[in-house]
């Protein structure tokens, strides 16, 4: 079979690019995304990016991604620091979520795909600021502090929008769930963030004491992970994103005790396979036909993905008491993008919210912005 050719060759180079990247101080996922730009349609078409297989594993590595960040927030940070990262979080989502429409419709696009612009540049990736900030030993600084908790409700905020928005404009919009008509999926979504809530109060602690019990090796982390599927397939029937679901299991299970078992598990499962095929799927359906005619696109939109968190954030933390210093310090630790602005932007492409041409754009000032990020924040340590 040809895929299993393909897994190969993307896993092997996501590994050795991935390293390559950090020994020079970058970050990772700029190395797998190059890997699968190089491997695809856009230069040596080794790989094709219509293929079924390695399409379902791309969408169930975004599904394992999305349910480890869920995993990985720390809502105590976020109550700690809260009116602090709240308003760094809003401002820093307001912002782009303004200047992004604005720019996309003064480029010529329909307003959709204008506001899609903002609501996929106000995502914030905090996996490679938590990585400077750790070489450094800044994370438990009120600085860090406050941009992990801004990185926990920009994502938790990002995600609802961008969930919205799908169901609203995505291509399934008017036939999921037997064409239902757009107020009967909104009350269904609602239906479904209170399924939620209850199934986090009353329902996530008592299954996985259950599951501690079972006889088996990695059982909370095998349920943990159904879980995660089980609430991803009912986001999406309800028109919704399929990784809110898994999002929000994770979120649920970082606030018992069983947390520490399922990382580690869930972490191997997501990071040795599927989750680099999803990085490299990305690059896949990279087209560079005409990207010299795109340069004022390209960067314009790199300026505006930098100047709409930096001073977002900036502002957010200066109103509530930070200095200077440490408002540009903390702005500068929002603006990466990263792996979450690539969920989004895959989200977008297969609901057909933008097309492929406009996709590679996208993804071409996200690797741009995740490239500069850690460089301008290692300046402001």
């Amino acid at each position: 079979m040809e895929p299993l050719l393909y897994f190969a060759i993307i896993l092997l180079g996501t590994l050795v690019a991935g390293s390559l990247f950090k020994r020079f101080g970058l970050p990772a996922v700029v190395g797998e995304l190059l890997v699968g730009i190089l491997l695809g349609h856009g230069i040596l078409n080794i790989i094709p990016d219509n293929n079924e297989i390695i399409h379902f594993t791309s969408e169930l590595g975004v599904i394992l991604l999305m349910f480890i960040a869920g995993l990985e927030s720390d809502l105590g940070l976020l109550r700690k620091y809260l009116k602090s990262a709240l308003a760094v979080a809003v401002i820093g989502l307001v912002a782009p979520l303004i200047a992004f429409t604005i720019a996309g419709l003064a480029f010529g696009y329909t307003s959709v795909e204008a506001i899609f612009f903002g609501v996929l540049f106000a995502a914030t990736s905090v996996s490679i600021t938590v990585e400077v900030l750790q070489e450094y030993r800044k994370l438990d600084s009120n600085e860090g502090a406050t941009i992990l908790g801004a990185a926990v409700a920009d994502d938790i905020l990002a995600v609802l929008i961008l969930s919205v928005f799908v169901a609203i404009f995505g291509s399934n919009a008017a036939g999921n769930g037997g064409q239902l008509a757009l107020g009967w999926m909104l009350l269904l979504q609602l239906v479904f963030l209170v399924v939620i809530a209850l199934f986090a109060k009353f329902l996530i602690g008592p299954i996985l004491d259950l599951a501690k019990k079972l006889p088996m090796n990695s059982s909370e982390a095998i349920v943990g992970v159904a879980l995660a599927l089980f609430f991803a397939w009912l986001a999406d029937l309800v028109g919704m994103s399929g990784v809110l679901g898994a999002f929000f299991v994770g979120v649920m299970i970082a606030q018992t005790p069983h947390e520490a078992k399922i990382i580690p598990h869930v972490s191997s499962l997501g990071y040795t396979f599927f989750i680099p095929v999803f990085f490299a799927s990305v690059g896949l359906v990279m087209d560079f036909h005409g990207v010299i005619a795109k340069l004022p696109f390209l960067i314009i939109f790199t300026i505006l993905a930098v100047l709409t968190k930096l001073y977002g954030g900036r502002l957010g933390a200066q109103l509530t008491g930070f200095d200077k210093k440490s408002g540009i310090l903390i702005g500068t630790g929002m603006i990466a993008r990263g792996e979450m602005a690539l969920v989004v932007a895959s989200i977008g492409q297969q609901a057909n919210i933008v097309s492929n041409e406009i996709y590679s754009d996208l993804v071409i000032v996200i690797i741009l912005t995740t490239l500069i990020a850690p460089i301008m924040l290692k300046k402001q340590l």
